[in-house]
């Protein structure tokens, strides 16, 4: 054994082990801006409709103000962290430093459900506008499944072919997207209408504004999350950035500005056009209808909402990315089983993790859509929306613990510092442990929540009986051991 202690021991590898693990650097500014608004830029597409629904306009407008104010706080306390522990590890590297490998582990099995589960989710949208688009155009009409599977297969291989092509093409979907996007808010501004926005009957007790009441607000927060989840990947891409000490934080806060931006027109222009907000927020294809309303039916409508569907591969493909590089730092550092980590011998990309993520968040949209008898008949989306989340805020809560206690740690030097401070993690961790709480209270996606929570405690267990007296001495966790304010490990 190399070294140990008592929460961890770490073991030899063997000759070339790092070596076979390798990646390649290419990112700079303009790529990680790309990588984490084209990450998050489905949320404009689908996904947040789906608060209307349980919180009414005025509900998801107050849940979106109060999860914008997190993310803010999220991101300037990332863009702190980020070029002061540039690893692959990013979320899980942070607590690691700050807090010990337990809670490496346990903010990096998090950011691992949320990346896995969030393409799971992005793909049912995909199949929800591919499958309106061709049966409008062509009448064909494919299983949802089948359109799932075509995307995994190939956004995991752009994303296996080379981190050039997917930077490049991560860039061009990521301005078309914000293209369709802007077709989309100029085309409904003269659409607008208060009546559409707030045709939601109230229930009894309440207003047209908020219509289901306070609990509407607590019930759209985890939808209005979707307006901005993923942006904290950028970190995870800071073995292959350039200068991830300049161009990190440039990334997090221009790209938070974009979506905070696209967030409110959305929610706006997309609710207040016909046909409303009622039939918006039980909608697989919010923006399909809008270009229905905007330029009425027939093939350039359809075209266009085909184009649309950029918006939602951008976030699918950078999140491939996400979980791939998740996956391979965590397998790196032994938390996972090792052979996930092994990287393409001439394409320096985690083929191993990409693949695994792939198939297992294909099995759980399944095991979703055909698990009626289980999770009822609510919209699939939905349910993988909040599972998603559930994994976020998780991760969200130890992030912030882990800013303030590297506040403490003077020796760590800090290229960028937020101008929020302590209070700027402090007011994002209370917001995210809020909506982690919410999550339970919704009785209709509180099975899919259950099933993350079994999901963690399993992986909790595999670290304690398993995992943690097999560790390797991967980048992050020599810098913890290293950077450690005790000058030892934690």
């Amino acid at each position: 054994m190399a070294s140990g202690n008592r929460s961890v021991t770490y073991s030899k590898t063997e000759d070339g082990y790092l070596e076979k693990r390798e990646l390649k650097r290419y990112a700079g500014s303009w790529s990680l801006w790309a990588l984490g608004v084209g990450a998050v830029i489905s949320g404009d597409f689908f996904g947040w409709n789906f608060g209307l629904s349980v919180g009414g306009f005025g509900g998801l407008l107050v849940a979106t103000i109060i999860i914008a104010v997190m993310y803010v706080g999220l991101c300037y306390s990332i863009a702190e962290m980020s070029p002061a522990l540039p690893h692959t590890g990013g979320a899980y590297s942070f607590a690691r430093t700050a807090m010990g490998p337990w809670a490496g582990y346990i903010t990096g099995l998090a950011e691992n459900m949320e990346y896995v589960l969030t393409p799971a989710v992005i793909v049912v949208g995909i199949g929800g506008y591919m499958g309106a688009i061709f049966n409008s155009l062509f009448g064909i009409d494919l299983a949802a499944p089948i359109w799932w599977l075509i995307s995994y297969a190939i956004f995991v291989g752009i994303n296996i072919i080379g981190v050039e092509v997917t930077f490049k093409f991560t860039v061009f979907i990521t301005f078309l997207a914000l293209a369709i996007l802007a077709v989309f808010w100029v085309g409904a501004i003269p659409h607008f209408s208060w009546e559409h926005a707030l045709n939601i009957a109230p229930t009894e007790g309440n207003s047209i504004w908020f219509p289901m009441g306070l609990s509407g607000i607590a019930a759209a927060l985890p939808f209005a999350i979707w307006f901005y989840l993923a942006i904290e990947q950028l970190p995870l891409a800071a073995e292959e950035a350039h200068d991830p000490v300049r161009d990190m934080p440039r990334g997090l806060l221009y790209g938070i500005l974009t979506l905070i931006i696209a967030s409110f027109l959305t929610l706006f222009l997309n609710a207040g056009i016909a046909p409303g907000a009622e039939a918006v927020g039980q909608s697989d294809e919010p923006l399909f209808l809008a270009f229905q309303t905007i330029f009425g039916d027939g093939i350039g409508t359809s075209l266009l909402a085909l184009v649309a569907v950029a918006g939602l591969i951008a976030s699918f493909h950078s999140i491939i990315y996400a979980y791939g590089r998740n996956i391979y730092s965590l397998s790196r550092a032994g938390y996972f089983p090792k052979w996930l980590s092994v990287t393409h011998s001439t394409r320096k990309t985690p083929h191993v993790a990409l693949i695994a993520g792939a198939v297992l968040g294909y099995l759980v949209a399944l095991a979703i859509q055909y698990g009626e008898a289980v999770f009822g008949s609510v919209p699939v989306g939905a349910v993988l929306l909040n599972m998603a989340v559930f994994g976020a805020v998780i991760a969200y809560i130890m992030q912030m613990l882990a800013f303030l206690k590297l506040r403490g740690m003077d020796h760590i030097d800090r290229p960028y510092v937020s101008p929020l401070g302590n209070a700027g993690a402090v007011i994002a961790g209370v917001i995210a442990l809020v909506t982690l709480v919410f999550l339970f209270l919704n009785a209709d996606y509180r099975v899919g929540v259950y099933g993350c929570a079994i999901w963690f405690a399993l992986g909790l267990a595999y670290f304690a009986f398993y995992a943690r007296h097999r560790m390797i001495l991967s980048p992050e966790e020599e810098f913890a051991m290293d950077h450690n304010q005790n000058g030892k490990d934690a």
